[in-house]
């Protein structure tokens, strides 16, 4: 046990605006060096830029349409995606919303967003706007940018109208929830296998795992192919390369427990910058760390309109990086060119 002249005093708020006014990291990397999470640097700036705000979604997210085109940033440790466009067709939900706009694509799950901050930042260029969303640890949900250029007036007022009044500096967080480890159930991979198969709709998988207190990993441990195909460690860099060189339309769900981000559609080519693999297109930059990639699996989950089939993304904890479909539509969740694809993608080597 540590010694009392051993504790570690947290930042106070005043402390956590001298860093932000000295620092050169990006906000989240500033945080994480001073032991906070990256709401507690927004909420020391309370009252000088930043305005704490209700992070209701159906006061927010519904009411974005009429500002126009925005970008919509959503991450999580090992990848940040960045959307251009407008916040249409919102639709509220009890367990989860969704905005389903040809651009801006969500599904929105109201319990994890608890801090919201309209922020005013100074650049080289001008005043950045911004909505900002974090879960009850502080960690970021859902950010929302207004291009610099555009009039502000109607980002100010709903500002002011999702104002909480709230002035104090300093915010109260909880701990992290934990990463859940792969939860690997072997006597269950015949029932498993069996209700598999008896999947109507993909959004059924996880109903089942929750049935058989299972989880997503523990699940495409057990299940094998045809369930599960495991797939090389580097098969998701390769997937991503192979997409842009084909121009094959994809479905790419990168996000957090409060939200999921999709893009869809063709994407450009992929551009390495050490451990980054980016892509950084007229309207959607992607942005992942695929030295985080530690397991891949191609997975197949039966529909009415044929598979769906997935290759998804874990990072060396448990925790699901990200989703890439075939590009799917009203009528068809196969799509032969994305199948040639994934049945293309290395099996990892038996050890």
């Amino acid at each position: 046990m540590a010694a009392a002249s051993d504790t570690i005093t947290a930042p106070s708020p005043a402390d956590l605006r001298a860093a932000q006014e000295e620092a050169t990291l990006r906000p989240r990397d500033l945080a994480e060096s001073l032991g906070v999470s990256e709401a507690h640097l927004l909420a020391a700036r309370t009252g000088r830029g930043v305005t704490r705000i209700t992070a209701n979604p159906d006061a927010l997210v519904a009411m974005l349409a009429p500002l126009g085109r925005l970008m919509a940033l959503t991450r999580n440790d090992s990848i940040v995606s960045e959307v251009e466009g407008t916040y249409l067709d919102y639709r509220p939900g009890r367990h989860a919303a969704m905005v389903l706009g040809p651009e801006i694509d969500l599904r929105i799950f109201s319990r994890h967003w608890v801090h919201a901050f309209a922020v005013e930042a100074e650049t080289p260029q001008g005043i950045r706007r911004s909505f900002q969303v974090f879960d009850a640890a502080g960690d970021a949900v859902h950010k929302i940018y207004l291009p610099l250029d555009a009039d502000p007036s109607d980002w100010l007022a709903l500002r002011d109208r999702l104002a909480t009044g709230e002035h104090g500096d300093a915010l109260t967080t909880d701990p992290r929830t934990p990463v859940e480890e792969p939860i690997i159930a072997p006597e269950k991979s015949d029932r498993l296998r069996r209700e598999w198969d008896a999947l109507t709709d993909s959004h059924q998988f996880l109903m089942l795992t929750r049935k058989l207190r299972i989880n997503r990993l523990g699940a495409y441990r057990i299940a094998g192919q045809p369930h599960a195909r495991r797939l090389a460690a580097d098969a998701l860099a390769t997937l991503m390369h192979r997409l842009a060189e084909t121009q094959v339309p994809s479905m790419i769900f990168a996000g957090n427990a409060g939200c999921i981000q999709i893009k869809s559609g063709p994407i450009g080519p992929i551009r390495p910058t050490g451990p980054w693999l980016n892509v950084l297109d007229p309207g959607f930059d992607m942005h992942m760390r695929g030295d985080h990639v530690a397991e891949v699996w191609a997975v197949t989950k039966p529909s009415r309109r044929r598979p769906a089939v997935s290759v998804e993304a874990f990072d060396r904890r448990g925790a699901l990086i990200v989703q890439v479909f075939g590009h799917r539509t009203a009528e068809a969740d196969h799509n032969a060119a994305w199948m040639g694809l994934v049945e293309a993608l290395p099996t990892e080597a038996t050890q």
